[in-house]
């Protein structure tokens, strides 16, 4: 471990907000706050660098209650601790993605609808920034992911503003993997809630988690040359575009 684990770790969140601009003076940020390990330890991350960050801004939290019996109180606790404010949004979602759904992904479903109930709180809020945990470990899964799946070379951007809203998605533990991560939730003490979705463990994204887990067995540095590929990435290394079939001779 190393010695000043907080100072490390909370030195890579920043470099990664300052790397990509996610939070500017005024702004106002909300975390997707899950209650999972990864949003808790980003809340917490953010809480502890607005002290001392030259730009200053607010936080905010939303859960969005999907309909599965889960306990909220530890995290309404842990939010008032940090004097945070924190925010409830009761939806159908369960009910909507495993009795009333016609066809399609659920886990697609959920995420969409999850994604829209943040979103409007979001606006109702006053936020321009909704901050999502997700970490390198994610950004790897979602590029292997999309390739094995769908048979496309494709990541999420660190920030990325959406149209539609005027929101801005930033994703600041992009640096971080999720072993990192979680040693800092340990070494902090930091509460949390288990996922109560009956897929959970049961996807797409847990093959590749299996795949990942075997790759960093076989090569203990992918993860950190995964992240260098990507910042120094040429596209004159790959294929050159394929020209139009009309003009093929």
């Amino acid at each position: 471990m190393i010695k000043n684990y907080r100072k490390w770790f909370l030195a890579r969140v920043k470099r990664a907000i300052y790397d990509f601009g996610m939070i500017e003076n005024g702004d106002r940020v909300v975390v997707a706050f899950s209650g999972g390990k990864d949003s808790v330890t980003l809340l917490h991350a953010l809480k502890l660098i607005s002290r001392f960050l030259p730009v200053k801004f607010e936080l905010e939290t939303i859960f969005v209650k999907t309909g599965w019996p889960m306990d909220v109180q530890v995290l309404e606790e842990f939010c008032r601790s940090i004097n945070v404010p924190f925010h409830i949004v009761e939806t159908e979602i369960a009910k909507i993605v495993f009795e009333e759904r016609d066809g399609g992904s659920p886990c697609a479903i959920c995420s969409h609808l999850r994604r829209g109930a943040l979103h409007t709180k979001a606006l109702e809020l006053g936020c321009n920034k909704v901050a999502l945990g997700h970490h390198l470990d994610d950004v790897i899964e979602t590029f292997f992911l999309s390739m094995i799946y769908t048979g496309q070379m494709k990541v999420f951007s660190p920030s990325t503003f959406l149209d539609r809203t005027g929101l801005t998605m930033i994703r600041p533990l992009v640096y971080l993997a999720a072993e990192e991560v979680m040693s800092f939730l340990q070494s902090e003490k930091l509460p949390f809630i288990a996922n109560p979705c009956p897929v959970n463990g049961h996807t797409h994204r847990e093959v590749v988690k299996e795949f990942l887990l075997d790759l960093v067995q076989r090569f203990p540095d992918f993860k950190a040359r995964f992240l260098n590929s990507l910042q120094t990435f040429d596209q004159e290394n790959l294929w050159p575009e394929v020209r139009p079939r009309g003009r093929r001779k």
